[in-house]
């Protein structure tokens, strides 16, 4: 048996090598997204590990928020440098600084290209033993007039020893002389991210605090214990501080890191089993098609003496061949897939060094992923095939029973039903993330539903739609119809891998739509400022601008806006500060109780859901505390309709900024007067701005236009992962229909001797392939625009308030349907057209 089943390997080669494809495909893609993922940790694992002292202190945070930037002040002081030096065991100690939105800029005054990296700010420690970095050419700065670059920041400016460099702080622009290069870390690499370094007094006047520090690095003594020394330096500085050793921050920083690679992993292995899910189908089809094709075969074997568990071995072991190469070649792939990966996110600014990472857990994973989805996909063909009676051999006519569709029609039913019944329950639930939880179930059992009543529907629809062949097409496009309808499961499994990619598309097609109409909505109603000043990825920048606005002729209001985090009850939450004098001239809010006055001397504002979880009413006393441990005596002075500018909580700038808040804004709001020239009023804002090239000015209409770029860009990475599923059902019609071609041999034959030519014969198999193309297309256009309406409604809560369905591209989506097919049968149609007449007509 083991010879026979090798022997139908090397036989159906061709046939064979399109349905691996489609396991190379997604194996590449699982197998890539791991190599990338470990190169990612391995990466930022040793860049952690190699700029850790031996212990490192700072100051401890009132809360774990779990977040990013808590938007509070939390340094230490000079004296607590002074105490660690104290300390038995410590060899040397030095406070340092450092801070993200510290931007190098070009010769041309435009920002340093990271493609999206930070930028950062650093103080030169010149303690080589404390410092994290080396310096490669130069000397240390000394003074405010001088700053050092890391190796790759230099190289990319054009900059050299002795150029001015202009810096933008989160304080003041600066020009610095450039008199030092240094590497960073023991690899020498940043990850993208520009470093540029002042001396410690000058960092902590640019984007620190004079007399403090972020925190303070520390090295052990000779015969001291990393772990020793910890306990030692907590003892000596009491509570209010965070001490680690090298080892515990380097596992914090990568822990830190890799919720959020978490999420990166879980998103591309996530279309890279979309791309197998849909694979799935070409496997099932290809052994199914083989296995009708070789029923007189099987037969023979089973009369020869074969039983059935041999049959059913044999076919299984062809899978499991085929899963194994496949899986082969698809790790092999998985070096492109990492390499494009690390490219792509090398133009966003993440630069990683050193080579890829190949772990062993990752050929495991591929190898079982690639041979179980194979094996699986070829079980049920294998079951028919060991069902062959024996008499079959004999006979020339035997064609296999086809059986009822009657118990796939209950099952499918049921579980469609249950997919809806879970739509639904998602469109009347109010917490936002149970609901998308519950159109994500409800999206795969109305997927699993629509593939299991695919061949019940596909007749109905085929005939439907095919009515108008004959007359079109004549006789080659009756038979089209008629091949498409013979066998529905076939037609069904062929079409099912197109309506699941085009299913996933327009279902984000219609998300991307509505997020784009809800967004300019947003603006529209709750925008009241003429302009905003922001960075593109809402990083931090210098209040001093807001200032200068404000001496501005024609300009009658500027509003500042910045973002934290505080504790209500030790629930941390994001907090928005914003000017109280100026908010109602900034955003609109819709006041259910209270009013914006309520803001005024340690006033809060919240909105009426976040008031009515707490049980909160206008003129409740509402404590909270910051990040930085210092308290917000707070009275709850208004409650506004939901508004994602103003954001869930917002309390005052003047008691953000007095409890020790981040003194940087996010946003400030411009307001003219009613008088005043807008054209030579924004001009003077221009030119504000031009010496910080990282903030910019935009009208209403800018603001929505730069919030979409998000949304678009996004959905362009998804409809580009999700391209690869839809590639692969391109390959699954072209194999169907080469195997139909090949079965139909002597069908074709007798169509040929009976007078049809070639190029109707070409016609029929390209009509065919059209025909299955559109109903897999409207199939998946009709899910999706239900699930993407679905899911539209269950994000309302997340700001996503217009539901739009982009009727232009749906009907783009159907064109392409229709092109794909056409384009999948030009070989198969070739094939069918070159058979010669005798040799079809004499093929058993």
């Amino acid at each position: 048996m083991w010879r026979a089943t090798l022997r139908n390997l090397l036989a159906h080669k061709l046939r064979l090598a399109l349905s691996g494809l489609a396991i190379v495909l997604g194996v590449a893609f699982v197998s890539g997204t791991m190599i990338f993922t470990d190169t990612l940790s391995k990466t930022f694992d040793d860049l952690f590990s190699s700029t850790a002292s031996d212990v490192n202190v700072e100051a401890a945070s009132a809360f774990d928020s779990g977040l990013e930037g808590s938007g509070a002040v939390s340094t230490v002081s000079a004296d607590a440098v002074d105490e660690v030096l104290e300390v038995e065991g410590v060899a040397a100690a030095a406070g340092y600084v450092q801070a993200e939105g510290v931007y190098v800029l070009d010769r041309d005054g435009a920002v340093l290209d990271t493609g999206g990296a930070p930028g950062i700010g650093i103080s030169w420690e010149p303690d080589r033993q404390l410092s994290s970095s080396t310096l490669v050419d130069g000397r240390a700065p000394e003074g405010p007039a001088q700053v050092a670059l890391d190796v790759d920041s230099a190289e990319k400016a054009g900059y050299a020893l002795g150029d001015s460099v202009p810096v933008l702080t989160t304080g003041p622009r600066v020009e610095a002389e450039l008199v030092g290069v240094f590497t960073f870390g023991d690899t020498g690499g940043s990850a993208g991210a520009s470093l540029a370094a002042f001396d410690t007094a000058t960092a902590q006047e640019l984007f620190g605090e004079p007399g403090r520090f972020d925190g303070i690095s520390v090295l052990a003594a000779d015969g001291v214990t990393d772990a020793q020394l910890r306990d030692r330096v907590a003892a000596a500085l009491g509570d209010g501080y965070t001490v680690r050793t090298a080892d515990e921050q380097a596992a914090a920083l990568a822990g830190d890191f890799q919720e959020g690679l978490a999420f990166v992993e879980v998103f591309l292995l996530a279309f890279a089993g979309i791309a197998l899910f849909v694979g799935t189908f070409i496997i099932l089809n290809t052994f199914s098609m083989l296995v009708a094709q070789r029923t007189r075969e099987l037969a023979l074997l089973r009369a020869l003496g074969a039983g059935r568990a041999q049959v059913t071995r044999s076919v299984l072991a062809e899978a499991l061949v085929l899963g194994v190469v496949g899986s082969a070649v698809g790790l092999a792939g998985g070096f492109g897939v990492a390499a494009g990966l690390r490219g792509l996110f090398g133009s966003f600014g993440l630069t990683l060094d050193g080579g890829l990472v190949f772990a062993l857990d990752t050929v495991v994973w591929a190898v079982a992923v690639g041979v179980l989805v194979t094996v699986t996909a070829a079980y049920l063909p294998a079951r028919r095939a060991a069902k062959t009676p024996p008499v079959a051999a004999m006979r020339d006519d035997h064609v296999a029973v086809e059986r009822s569709l009657f118990r796939r029609t209950v099952v499918g039913s049921v579980v469609a039903v249950a997919g809806g019944a879970a739509l639904v329950a998602a469109l009347v639930v109010d917490d936002g993330s149970t609901a998308a939880s519950l159109v994500g179930l409800g999206a795969l059992a109305l997927l699993l539903g629509a593939i299991a009543l695919s061949p019940v529907l596909a007749r109905p629809f085929l005939r439907g739609i095919g009515a108008a062949l004959p007359r079109l097409f004549g006789t080659a496009g009756r038979l089209a119809r008629e091949n498409a309808v013979r066998n529905p499961r076939r037609t069904a499994a062929t079409a099912s891998a197109l309506m699941v990619g085009l299913a996933l598309v327009s279902g984000f097609s219609i998300i991307g739509a509505s997020t784009s109409a809800s967004v300019d909505a947003l603006v529209e109603e709750s925008l009241g400022a003429d302009y905003v000043v922001s960075t593109a990825v809402g990083a931090p920048f210098s209040a001093e601008i807001a200032e200068q606005i404000r001496g501005i002729d024609g300009v009658e209001a500027v509003t500042q806006q910045r973002f934290g985090q505080a504790a209500f009850d030790g629930a941390p939450t994001f907090i928005s500060a914003i000017d109280a004098d100026t908010l109602d001239s900034a955003l609109v809010l819709d006041y259910v109780s209270g009013g914006t006055e309520g803001l005024r001397d340690g006033g809060l504002l919240v909105d009426e859901d976040t008031a009515a979880s707490n049980g909160w009413s206008v003129g409740d006393s509402v404590p909270a505390v910051l990040a930085n441990g210092r308290p917000l005596d707070l009275t709850l002075g208004g409650i506004y309709a939901a508004n994602q500018a103003a954001g869930t909580v917002v309390v005052s700038l003047d008691a953000f900024t007095a409890a020790g808040g981040e003194p940087l804004d996010r946003f400030v709001y411009v307001d003219l007067a009613a008088d005043a020239d807008a054209g030579a009023v924004r001009s003077q804002l221009e030119g504000t701005l031009e010496p910080y090239p990282v903030v910019t000015l935009k009208d209403q209409a800018e603001f929505a236009a730069e919030q979409r770029g998000f949304v678009d860009q996004l959905l362009l990475i998804i409809n580009a992962l999700l391209a690869l599923s839809v590639i692969i059902a391109v390959l699954g019609i072209v194999n169907t229909l080469a195997l139909s071609v090949i079965e139909r041999t002597r069908e074709i034959g007798l169509l040929r001797a009976i007078g049809m030519d070639r190029r109707q014969l070409r016609s029929m198999v390209r009509l065919e392939s059209v025909v299955i193309s559109v109903y897999g297309a409207v199939m998946g256009l009709v899910l999706g625009t239900v699930l993407g309406l679905a899911l539209v409604q269950a994000l309302a809560t997340a700001g996503i308030s217009r539901p739009v369905v982009p009727a232009g591209r749906m009907l783009l989506f159907l064109a392409v349907g229709a092109v794909i097919g056409v384009l999948a049968a030009v070989w198969p149609a070739r094939r069918a057209a070159r058979l010669r007449v005798l040799d079809a007509v004499a093929t058993a």
